[in-house]
């Protein structure tokens, strides 16, 4: 469980601490240096760092192979990233990774609250909040790639009541639009089945 106090002092002002709470609960890690590498569907098995240099260098081995994931919210590690020395260490530092990743979180769940017409009904809040959680692990929403769209800005985000966690982890390890970023040379809308990076969407429109 991540410190109640890490989380009110270093994440996004735009996300609520419960909402804070429940997005690194079921898209994160307690570890800040936990780095999650996966190959499509499949987890690759790595040493887990025991230091930040041994994470990041754990990080640059798989950059523009695998798609990464790091720390506490499980940042997509490539994104925006054109080669591995670029990479910094905020990327595993716990406060700079919260920061990082709810302020991105909470983009995504703009764009997702705002294909939704913006709802107030109580009963529809907890779908939005999946919805949200799915479109972090996949990278994708209705076929946007969520991180790199524009943000839609001022759209009022409200707090579900806790969610549960029935099938949360069916779409789990389908995290692909990072590879995509890592690869910007391939067009979008390119077939995935042809690019260097395989990439499968098969994620996506899988909750409508």
């Amino acid at each position: 469980m991540v410190d109640a106090a890490l989380i009110k002092e270093c994440s996004d002002p735009g996300l609520k601490p419960a909402i804070v709470e429940q997005f690194i609960d079921r898209a994160g890690a307690p570890d800040p240096l936990e780095v999650t590498v996966r190959s499509g569907n499949r987890v690759v098995l790595v040493p887990r760092p025991k230091t930040a240099e041994e994470a990041l260098a754990l990080i640059r081995d798989n950059l523009g192979r695998n798609t990464v994931r790091v720390g506490i919210t499980q940042y997509p590690a490539g994104l925006g990233i054109m080669e591995a020395g670029q990479l910094k260490p905020d990327l595993v530092d716990a406060c700079e990774n919260i920061r990082m990743g709810t302020a991105l979180f909470a983009k995504v769940y703009r764009i997702v609250t705002k294909w939704y017409g913006n709802p107030t009904e109580r009963q529809v809040l907890p779908q939005v909040f999946d919805d949200a959680i799915i479109a972090w692990q996949t990278g994708y929403f209705e076929g946007t790639a969520v991180f790199r769209a524009d943000d839609p800005g001022n759209v009022k985000l409200a707090q579900p009541e806790p969610v549960r966690r029935d099938g949360a982890g069916t779409q789990a390890g389908l995290s692909e639009d990072e590879a995509k970023s890592e690869t910007p040379a391939e067009a979008s809308g390119s077939d995935p089945n042809k690019a260097g990076i395989r990439i499968d969407l098969s994620g996506i429109g899988a909750k409508r």
